[in-house]
């Protein structure tokens, strides 16, 4: 297992052993084509600022490594997408403008969302301890349901251990259309200590939002995906948005996921895998598109009324020098061009995912077909692309 270097840490992220082929043989370097292919679907664009974004994207698909990416803008006037690289390094073939991609660790706001919404409904306690829902199912070698609470678990404060840490990727990645059931994901981390007291502290967790999962079908008597699709998918129109439970493969034009095991590896190809591995913690799939809708909607307040929307953007240092904070779903980041913004990232096996939106109405995705093993440069650049994106127009804040 691996952790970004992302202050955040907000990845669902399976390390990749050398030599570990998934669905396809490793792939050697194929030529590729460098330039940027851009394609603007609506909205009057600052070409300052796109040309920074152009340029950033060709950065991640020369020198970060990455066979391909796609920028998604969005503002009240329309939307622009950019994409550069290739979407299948068998066969350069550009990055679709619609594609669809594994987003991993943002699905947490989806799930967040979900939660709160239940919250106002008076069916979940924000503070009422877990195992008033879920009893029992929180136990072993000092971690305890009873002493954690549901807003913990939603911001990363409940100390339990993250199952990624301790999930033998060789195991996982020699099979990767396994199912992964989510009791045995709890199990997993529940055979550790809790990395501190619930409440003392702050660390990103994945074992959190499987529990969160849990709760709302235990609550609603769904499943967290068919929650997510009634309450998020449905109403905002989301057609690219999927929970694919055992589903290995990616509907509609997508680009190929690729890892890379080593920094001198080859790529290997590990589009078809099972995403049960990370659950209501990471396996959704969408679109630039569909984030930019969802996180518009969401900071804009039409998916929760403005006291459950207060609790959500409610963060807490992360102790990240950039001066990020996390909330229950969601992450505030400065801008450069002063102000911040709301967001979250996502890794998963093939692809790395950044997005955000401000509260003056622009939203931004970045991602990358390359994950994990990709340089730390990507992670920064991915960021980079986001936040170029939702300054564009506007002067840097002075110092």
């Amino acid at each position: 297992m691996i952790q970004r270097r992302r202050a955040v840490g907000g990845a669902l992220t399976l390390t990749v052993a050398a030599g570990l082929t998934l669905g396809a043989l490793a792939i050697d370097d194929v030529p590729r084509r460098d330039a940027a292919a851009t394609v603007t679907v609506a909205g009057a664009a600052d070409t300052a600022g796109h040309a920074r974004l152009r340029e950033l994207l060709r950065r991640l698909t020369t020198a970060d490594g990455a066979p391909g990416a796609l920028a998604e803008v969005r503002n009240r006037r329309g939307a622009t997408v950019l994409t550069s690289g290739v979407a299948d390094v068998r066969r350069p073939t550009p990055v679709h403008r619609d594609s669809r991609f594994r987003i991993g660790s943002m699905t947490k706001p989806f799930v967040a969302t979900v939660v709160l919404q239940l919250v106002a409904e008076r069916r979940v306690g924000l503070d009422a301890p877990v195992e008033r829902y879920l009893p029992g199912v929180i136990r072993g070698h000092g971690n305890d349901g009873r002493l954690i609470t549901v807003r913990q678990l939603l911001q990363h404060t409940s100390g339990l251990p993250d199952f990624l840490a301790y999930l033998d990727p060789q195991e996982t990645l020699k099979d990767p259309l396994a199912h992964h059931d989510v009791r045995d994901l709890l199990d997993i981390a529940l055979a550790h200590p809790p990395t501190f007291e619930p409440g003392t502290g702050w660390r990103y967790s994945n074992t959190g939002y499987l529990l969160a999962g849990m709760l709302i079908e235990e609550v609603t008597g769904r499943t967290y995906g068919q929650e997510i699709r009634r309450r998020i998918i449905a109403p905002l129109r989301l057609r690219e948005t999927h929970v694919p439970g055992d589903a290995p493969a990616i509907p509609g034009p997508h680009p190929h996921g690729y890892a890379r095991p080593g920094p001198d590896a080859p790529l290997t190809d590990i589009t078809v895998i099972n995403p049960s591995v990370g659950g209501a913690a990471g396996e959704l799939i969408s679109s630039g598109t569909d984030l930019n809708r969802f996180l518009g909607a969401l900071v804009g307040g039409r998916l929760l009324p403005p006291a459950q929307l207060e609790q959500m953007m409610t963060a807490r240092p992360t102790g990240a020098p950039d001066g990020r904070a996390y909330g229950l779903g969601l992450e505030s980041t400065p801008l450069p061009c002063g102000g911040l913004y709301w967001g979250h990232t996502g890794d998963f096996p093939g692809f790395e995912t950044a997005g955000g939106a401000t509260a003056a109405g622009r939203q931004a995705t970045v991602m990358a077909n390359l994950g994990p093993g990709g340089p730390d440069a990507q992670s920064d650049g991915i960021e980079a692309a986001v936040q170029t994106a939702l300054c564009e127009g506007r002067p840097a804040a002075t110092q």
